[in-house]
């Protein structure tokens, strides 16, 4: 007759295992919704304060001078779109480039200079950033423009893409680099086109973060891009962004100005959702197309 402890103790394990298991789903999923309520809870606050000031002419329409009623961020709209894509044109390229500098050819000590002072810059407050824009850009332009901004959102912008291409780059397995050096294929032409491209889901969501976090940022922008009440495509003139507008707005005596805050704050965050979003569906399906 088999032994009746021996049989109880396999069903004693599985038991705490299934409890475990269901014990670190719940810790799991409970951390989720812990990190998703906030973010829901903003999103839906700002939707109720701020969709009733959202139509036609806040769309289209320059601010109304001080006091009066109505008006639009339509050329803050359109300027923080032109000081993100000049952030963009600066940040992106570099932060790549240094990325794969410091995964592929920087375990020395230059390397470790780099990723310190990467780090170290990532932690800079914005508007030490804006303070050091104004002293390299402004001041030998003598004057503001949206290109200053886009200087200082494309430094911060730098550190957070260079460390998340390194670390994206570190995941690739060495034996891709491997089968591709045997095939004769230099180092330079394996970064490129085998260790980056494999890298590109974690690449491009680097670049994403990196985007979304210096979407909203005003400090920086408040010593360069300077802000404008009138339409501006220019980049070397003083131009409107939706977080300055913002900022203007909210601490202004006026309601109306109190209204379109709101409004302006919700625009802001749908574009940044939408762009981050655009951009992911955009290489997914390239990726999707270059694999078959």
């Amino acid at each position: 007759m088999p032994n009746s402890s021996a049989q109880s103790a396999p069903q004693q394990v599985g038991l705490v295992r299934r409890f475990t298991n269901a014990g670190a789903t719940t810790f799991a999923v409970a951390a989720a919704i812990l990190v998703l309520v906030p973010l829901l809870a903003i999103f839906a606050y700002l939707v109720i304060k701020g969709i009733g000031s959202v139509n036609w002419a806040f769309l289209t329409q320059t601010p109304k001078p001080p006091g009066e009623v109505g008006g639009g961020m339509a050329n803050a709209i359109i300027g923080t779109g032109i000081i993100l894509a000049v952030a963009s044109v600066i940040g992106v390229p570099l932060g790549i480039g240094s990325g794969i500098y410091l995964a592929e050819y920087g375990r020395n000590r230059f390397g470790d200079l780099v990723r310190f002072t990467a780090d170290v810059l990532n932690g800079v407050p914005s508007i030490v950033i804006g303070i050091a824009a104004y002293s390299l850009v402004v001041v030998p332009q003598k004057h503001f423009s949206a290109f200053s901004g886009g200087v200082a959102l494309g430094i911060m912008m730098i550190p957070t893409v260079a460390r998340a291409t390194e670390e994206m780059l570190l995941m690739v397995p060495n034996v891709i680099r491997e089968a591709a050096y045997g095939l004769g294929i230099p180092k330079w032409r394996t970064t490129l086109s085998i260790s980056l491209r494999t890298a590109s889901a974690g690449v491009i969501t680097g670049c994403m973060l990196a985007f979304a976090r210096v979407a909203g940022e005003t400090a920086p922008l408040l010593f360069t891009a300077f802000g404008n009440q009138f339409w501006n495509l220019k980049l070397n003139q003083p131009t409107a962004a939706l977080s300055l507008q913002v900022f203007t707005y909210a601490i202004s005596p006026y309601d109306d100005w109190h209204k379109q805050a709101w409004a302006g704050a919700l625009i802001l965050i749908v574009l940044i959702v939408g762009a981050v979003a655009a951009v992911r569906i955009t290489t997914s399906r390239g990726m999707l197309k270059g694999g078959s």
